[in-house]
């Protein structure tokens, strides 16, 4: 059609008035007079040539074409107003329409009902990956028991964490790490909390069992602190009759436990005669094993129990057999336990049992101590033997690195600070001290920046000019 229209237009050039945007009505003709139907006269003349009924509806095709363009043009703008074309090729605008553009419909955010203010969708609360406006907090929903997926069943249910009981050999991977834990950090408190995490079940009496198990192969101070965990654990975690199980238990195992530790039985015997005195087994629980037990092991930890518990009446105090870790001692019995060691080093002169001995005091940041005491005692003596003895002594006490560099410059140096009270006492605290520091280092105990900072005072003349500079002890 349109084809049509372009080569009619080109064989019959149209003035621009005939092809104006706007209809020419019969009133604007007439000069605002009313008038029929009858009386609208229409142009069929153009430059003198009348025109054919088919060329009359080419024309008015053109212009229905023309105003549905300007309408496709304007829709985007005028989405929501709905304009529409009736058949006369008038636009009628006003009527409710949805868009016709399909990009107005991807950017337009507002409603599609043409209605609104202009504000976001659900106050702000849409939205992809939003749960609802900021601060808006939920009521718990009722539940409606119309609904057809409602079940009576389901909403009478409790919901409760449920923990597994262990087995045995989950159990020893659980709760060996925790009692050698236990071992550096001595917190009854929290291994009873880790416990009681765990559903122990049946495995609840291997606890103490493992324990003193693990303690036979450790130190003294360890043994007292599985003492003190049996008893807060019998309070908390454990029940008495754990107990009896566990420790007759330990009585069978004692065959096997004398393979890697020869004196389990002593050991089990106090960990007895301890339990029996912290009130954590019964005073019946040896006399209900007399004339019943033919392990030859067995029967030596249950005398062993028996002999310190008749002790005890006596004024032994069984709670402390096991004595008291490094750390924990008195500063005061820890000095006097170096002492006597140094005493009995010098009478026995086995540097091997001194080592061992100063090894089990388990005070590693305290052996500063020991090298004070050992020079003090050097000054003291002014003898020849204790001097000699005291450098081999702390000669192998550093090669062996029980005595660390540090700990050993500290003992000297607290020398140092008081040398003047120790003169006092000792005159020739001094001269002693200087010849002790210098023959240090020649053995390679202290560094040459210690030897510097060895005090001198001015020396009064302490020998005759016939010693020849002799000092005599």
């Amino acid at each position: 059609m349109a084809t049509d229209c372009e080569a009619w237009l080109n064989a019959n050039p149209v003035e621009a008035e005939v092809l104006s945007d706007s209809f020419i009505s019969a009133e604007e003709d007439n000069g605002g007079t009313g008038v029929s139907n009858k009386n609208i006269i229409i142009n069929n003349e153009i430059n003198g040539n009348w025109l054919s009924s088919s060329s009359n509806n080419i024309h008015e095709a053109r212009l229905k074409a023309k105003a549905k363009r300007r309408l496709r043009k304007n829709s985007s703008r005028d989405s929501g107003r709905g304009d529409s074309l009736s058949d006369n090729g008038d636009v009628v605008r006003g009527t409710s329409m949805a868009p016709t553009s399909p990009k107005s419909k991807l950017l337009d955010r507002k409603s599609r009902m043409g209605k609104g203010r202009g504000l976001p969708k659900k106050g702000g609360a849409g939205g992809k990956g939003v749960w609802g406006r900021s601060g808006e907090v939920y009521e718990p929903v009722e539940v409606d028991k119309k609904d057809p997926n409602f079940d009576e069943d389901q909403e009478n249910c409790v919901y409760e964490t449920v923990v597994p009981p262990l087995d045995e050999r989950d159990f020893e991977k659980t709760v060996t790490p925790i009692v050698q834990e236990y071992f550096e950090h001595g917190d009854t408190n929290e291994v009873a909390e880790l416990l009681a995490e765990m559903n122990l079940g049946p495995m609840r009496s291997e606890v103490p069992s493992l324990a003193v198990s693990l303690a036979l192969e450790a130190k003294a101070s360890q043994r007292e602190l599985t003492s003190r965990l049996l008893v807060d654990l019998c309070e908390s975690v454990l029940s008495p009759s754990d107990m009896e199980v566990s420790f007759d238990k330990l009585l069978r195992d004692l065959p096997d436990l004398v393979l890697d530790t020869p004196g389990a039985p002593q050991m089990v015997g106090q960990f007895i005669a301890r339990a029996v005195s912290d009130q954590i087994l019964s005073k019946s629980y040896l006399e209900s094993y007399k004339g019943k037990v033919d392990c030859e092991h067995a029967r030596a930890a249950l005398d062993r129990a028996a002999v310190l518990l008749k002790m005890s009446m006596g004024g032994l105090r069984i709670d402390n057999h096991w004595g008291t870790g490094g750390g924990q001692r008195p500063v005061i019995q820890l000095i006097k336990e170096m002492n006597l060691l140094l005493k009995e080093y010098i009478l026995s002169g086995d540097s091997k049992e001194a080592e061992r001995c100063l090894r089990d005091l388990e005070v590693p940041h305290f052996h500063h101590e020991f090298v004070y005491e050992a020079v003090v005692m050097v000054l003291e003596s002014r003898g020849e033997k204790t001097f000699k003895m005291v450098l081999q002594l702390l000669k192998s006490l550093s090669l062996s690195s029980i005595i660390t560099m540090d700990q050993m410059r500290r003992g000297y140096e607290r020398v140092y600070m008081d040398i003047e009270e120790i003169n006092i006492d000792v005159p020739l605290a001094y001269f002693i001290l200087e010849q002790f520091v210098d023959k240090s280092f020649r053995m390679g105990i202290i560094s040459v920046k210690l030897r510097d900072q060895c005090p001198r005072r001015n020396r009064k003349r302490l020998v005759s000019e016939g010693d020849c500079g002799v000092v005599k002890f």
